[in-house]
């Protein structure tokens, strides 16, 4: 062999004497996943990224000759050697993890606001995480219809990708694309890729997408918990179980003992099971969905306009004096919203039954009054 990798993170002193005793280059799990990482690094935040993880794994890792190395002082009164080679390397890469750490506060800063302008205008922002070759890009450009980069390898992707996406009964939703985690995500890499991991911190919801399709299948499950855990998530999560072509699994949603939707399977590939998976989306994001029928008026145009960008009529209708019926699916919670935004009164466009539904219901006290 010509070459030695070791599953595990290996100490300094552990490298240095297996090469000595083998002869060969000696890897160990870290070196072997930021060699990976900085070869699929395009962008000058991945670079980055990318070089600041590679030279805090090296800062430990840097080994000098002794004083064969040092820089001996001349002249007459001099105080023996001077600064060791290993010192200068030591101080030159502080200088370097100082320089690309306050590049990437800049790149904090940007994607802040970035985050700050979606949330001013209402958008909800849903985040894709998972074990890295488990179909999340093969998911996204199913979902926005795109052709990133997906391929069937380690860490395709590095940076965030996100996209404006107009998903049916929710309304304008960013989409964000992760990089993949991985079993023993070496330490350099989580802190390095904070400003990229911060925008599944900021996130609505995420969707973990698991390669159900995998004998591992829970241990992969297990290891993106616990970056997602490192990283202090307390975003709600839908586990979205992917490649169901390969098990036979058919399309369909799992609910918790709550009645919330927890669990989805879909084929990102063969475009199996989306209609699930929105679905289940929908329940989270604005709740459960049911069909309403309303009425409105010509003046009322900016109500259908805003119905009809959320993709949530079902059929139009018109009646004898030229009104539009809408028969629409949609959450209580989301029409609510709707009518308020635009000061409509329920019964102004429902019938009397479904009108009742938006009235507050009076506690038992009040009643007595």
């Amino acid at each position: 062999a010509t070459g030695i990798v070791c599953d595990d993170e290996l100490s300094p002193a552990q490298m240095n004497n297996l090469e000595h005793e083998l002869e060969c280059k000696v890897m160990d799990r870290t070196l072997l996943i930021l060699d990976i990482f900085a070869k699929h690094a395009t962008t000058s935040e991945g670079k980055i990224q990318v070089e600041l993880a590679q030279l805090r794994y090296r800062a430990s890792r840097l080994v000098g000759l002794g004083a064969s190395l040092s820089r001996l002082g001349g002249g007459i009164g001099t105080r023996g050697p001077g600064e060791k080679k290993l010192e200068s390397d030591r101080r030159l890469i502080r200088k370097r993890i100082t320089a690309l750490k306050e590049e990437l506060s800049q790149v904090e800063k940007h994607r802040e606001l970035l985050r700050t302008g979606r949330t001013r205008g209402k958008m909800k922002t849903v985040a894709i995480v998972g074990y890295t070759n488990a179909g999340k890009s093969t998911l996204f450009n199913s979902l926005t219809h795109e052709n990133i980069y997906a391929a069937n390898q380690l860490f395709a992707t590095l940076d965030p990708t996100l996209r404006s996406l107009s998903w049916s009964g929710v309304g304008n939703v960013v989409l964000v694309d992760t990089v993949g985690f991985v079993r023993h995500l070496p330490h350099e890499l989580v802190e390095a890729f904070h400003a990229t991991l911060e925008e599944t911190l900021e996130a609505d919801l995420l969707l973990h997408v698991i390669d159900s399709h995998r004998e591992d299948m829970h241990e992969q499950i297990a290891a993106v918990q616990a970056v997602l855990a490192e990283i202090d998530n307390q975003v709600p999560v839908l586990n979205v179980f992917n490649k169901i072509d390969l098990t036979g699994e058919p399309p369909h949603i799992g609910y918790s003992e709550t009645g919330k939707p927890n669990r989805v399977y879909v084929s990102a590939h063969e475009h199996l099971g989306l209609d699930k998976l929105t679905l289940a989306v929908q329940q989270l994001l604005v709740g459960q969905c049911q069909q309403f029928e309303l009425t409105l008026p010509n003046n009322f145009g900016q109500l259908q306009h805003k119905l009809h960008n959320l993709d949530v009529i079902q059929q139009i209708d018109y009646d004898e004096q030229g009104r539009s019926k809408l028969y629409v699916q949609m959450s209580i919670e989301k029409l609510k919203q709707l009518l308020g935004e635009f000061g409509v009164a329920p019964d102004e466009i429902l019938n009397q039954e479904q009108a009742a539904l938006f009235k507050p219901v009076l506690e038992p006290f009040e009643q007595t009054n």
